[in-house]
């Protein structure tokens, strides 16, 4: 999953994105609205986490030039008013959710989560292949029932795997989905963890590269 954090008092920025690394989640910064309006652009995020009151451009108006994309992008709204005033206005503008200042963080995961699972194709809560589960909510994998013990990012790319449906992701896909902006494009971290993931995986294998393309999930 693949998220941006618009907030533009730095701290808090950096305590959501450490947070929803911990999660999972690839997760980009910035504390502006003109810079999150171009990396929202450049970059297809699943949720844009996005503080009303950003300095530069309005929270406001990103959202509403991101709604009027037409893309696929979700936006979960941060602000301190809580009136019901402001919450119709946030919807208004085009924002998928809204969410008052101070947060619980417990609930601040699972609108994301929520928002990305409705990002795109449609996906269920709870993704199964044969023996197979993940469980995104609950960071838990299992196979035959027993419990596997996985890295965050090597999560990050079964998650991808899984819910390509059996499609083949690229290489570039999966360091779009799963690392964020700062990854390097010549780095073998991805191609390390797809190794390790499917030694913990077992046999038979589930994970399958397809030359000069990428990796496909499947028995």
């Amino acid at each position: 999953m693949r998220v941006l954090v618009a907030e533009d008092e730095r701290r808090l920025a950096g305590a959501i994105a450490r947070g929803l690394r911990r999660e999972g989640m690839a997760v980009d910064v910035t504390h502006d609205g003109a810079a999150a309006l171009i990396k929202a652009r450049v970059v297809p995020y699943d949720v844009v986490v996005l503080d009303r009151d950003l300095p530069e451009l309005h929270g406001d108006e990103v959202c509403r030039r991101l709604s009027g994309n037409g893309g696929e992008t979700k936006v979960l709204m941060l602000t301190a008013a809580d009136s019901l005033d402001d919450v119709v206005d946030g919807l208004s503008l085009g924002a998928d959710d809204y969410l008052p200042k101070p947060f619980e963080w417990k609930e601040l995961v699972a609108r994301i989560r929520a928002l990305a699972r409705r990002a795109g194709r449609a996906r269920p809560a709870v993704l199964r292949s044969g023996d197979l589960e993940l469980d995104p909510a609950r960071r838990r994998v299992t196979r035959a029932g027993d419990d596997l013990e996985l890295t965050p990012k090597e999560f990050g790319v079964l998650e991808a795997l899984m819910s390509a449906d059996g499609a083949a992701v690229s290489a570039e896909d999966l360091l779009q989905q799963v690392w964020d902006e700062h990854a390097d494009p010549f780095t073998n971290a991805m191609r390390v963890a797809v190794m390790t993931l499917r030694r913990k995986l077992g046999d038979p294998p589930l994970i399958h590269t397809v030359p000069r393309v990428g990796y496909r999930f499947g028995g």
